[in-house]
């Protein structure tokens, strides 16, 4: 066992900087066969395996990796389907760094074993080799379930219940499934592909998914209980832009990273004239905040064509909230970081276009709430710079369509739902929430763990009612 924890981590191979910077492929080209079992071989196969306590659906982490291996990749997919519907999504944007691979026993010594890399080799080996587990489904239930929203959650509590017996119908308020998969996380981070063949092994175990119906406008959750549903899921994510209220806010030039996002990713913005979605692209571009979002926003910037990309962000780089990986990708790609450095006011032209961002110069002062340092103004310390397009990636708020025209469902003070903690059971009769509708903007597998709490507590109440 000693040897096993001295092997060296396999790194992953990846595009080069200067060529991947110029194109929407995936950056990480993803383990071959003969570097999945030598990094899988550095697993010590622990009797009390803590990475599985830091996955939010608790995939059997050993086992999987014990089947890689032993070059027994079918049964490592298989494997993580019976816990996780979306092992090539997860593979790909978990934060393990603190979730899985944080409480590896490997890492406490050495770099942790790398369970995302693996989770994704399975994957893809399964798509790659036609490779299908679907359960078996058991006999009707007769009991229907309307799932809203195909993102994470959603996709969980689908895959879960249909699996159970119930008869699932998932609505979705886009033209294509998979939520913030497919509008928020760009294409070289989670091809889009990776998603839909997915997403079509729930429509396989005989999940429908019904698009373009905005649920809160197009039909009502009340509505959808009156047709026959005996359950509802609200998935929704959380969908609103946040903006800072700045001076010149409404110039043209000023998105959201939502909006952003979606015309790049969900709308294929990067492959015009392809498909012919409009699109500014920006000379100089600079992306306010510092978390995932804002690190994709700022390498989107790149690849269509932007010259000089700033990150802007009021705290330090210990404090920077996205994944040490992204912000490694977006810096090899030449994204500039500013830090310490906080927007006051934008400035246009004549004509109400954006030319500039005016700056202040931050230091940390004493910890806030939230127990990073207060960024404090360095008096005197205002400057410009130049720009022509700023993306505000400041996080997001729950969207009101739904939860506003929804009687009986409580929210909190942020417009989120509120929610039992032990079931995810909303104050609604029949209806249950999760993911960023619920916490806010978070993670992918914890919006999937949300889910798998969720379904259990509505397996119970179709079987039995409560």
């Amino acid at each position: 066992m000693a040897k096993k924890e001295k092997l060296p981590r396999v790194a992953m191979p990846e595009q080069d900087p200067g060529v991947r910077s110029k194109n929407f492929d995936e950056v990480p080209l993803g383990y071959t066969v003969d570097m999945a079992k030598q990094e899988a071989s550095r697993c010590i196969q622990c009797k009390k395996p803590a990475c599985v306590t830091g996955c939010p659906v608790s995939v059997d982490i050993p086992g999987f990796i014990k089947h890689i291996a032993d070059e027994n990749f079918e049964e490592a997919i298989k494997t993580l389907w019976d816990k996780n519907a979306l092992p090539a999504v997860c593979g790909r944007v978990c934060p393990q760094e603190i979730q899985c691979e944080g409480k590896c026993i490997v890492g406490k010594k050495d770099k942790p074993v790398a369970i995302g890399y693996l989770e994704k080799f399975a994957a893809d080996y399964a798509r790659n080799n036609n490779i299908e587990s679907l359960p078996e489904i058991p006999e009707k239930t007769g009991k229907k379930v309307a799932v809203i929203g195909s993102g994470p959650a959603g996709i969980t509590v689908a895959g879960d219940l249909i699996a159970k017996g119930h008869e699932v119908t998932i609505f979705e308020a886009f033209h294509k499934p998979g939520g913030v998969l497919v509008y928020g996380i760009p294409e070289f981070r989670l091809p889009k592909e990776i998603v839909f063949s997915e997403v079509a092994l729930l429509e396989k175990m005989g999940v429908k998914i019904e698009q373009n119906v905005v649920v809160g406008r197009t039909v009502s959750i009340d509505e959808l209980l009156e047709e026959g549903y005996d359950a509802a899921f609200i998935g929704v994510g959380a969908g609103l832009p946040r903006f800072m209220n700045l001076p010149g806010e409404n110039l043209i030039g000023v998105y959201s990273a939502n909006e952003y996002l979606t015309r790049a990713n969900l709308m294929k913005a990067y492959k015009f004239p392809e498909y012919d979605t409009p699109m500014a692209i920006g000379k100089n571009v600079a992306v306010l905040g510092a978390g995932n979002v804002a690190m994709d926003a700022a390498r989107t910037a790149l690849r269509l064509g932007a010259e000089n990309v700033h990150i802007i962000y009021r705290r330090s780089r210990e404090e920077m909230p996205a994944r040490v990986e992204e912000i490694h990708h977006a810096e090899e790609e030449g994204v500039q970081m500013r830090l310490l450095t906080n927007p006051v006011k934008f400035i246009g032209d004549e004509k109400g276009r954006l030319q500039q961002v005016e700056c202040l110069q931050m230091e940390l002062g004493e910890p806030d709430d939230s127990g990073r340092r207060r960024p404090v103004p360095v008096e005197g310390s205002e400057f410009i710079l130049d720009c022509d397009l700023i993306v505000i990636a400041v996080g997001s708020n729950a969207n009101p369509l739904l939860t506003g025209s929804t009687d009986g469902l409580d929210l909190n003070k942020w417009g989120n739902i509120d929610v039992d903690e032990d079931t995810n059971k909303t104050s609604k009769k029949a209806v249950w929430a999760g993911g960023d509708i619920v916490t806010g903007q978070a993670t992918v597998i914890l919006a999937m763990g949300a889910g798998r709490i969720a379904a259990d507590s509505m397996h119970k109440y179709l079987e039995r009612g409560w």
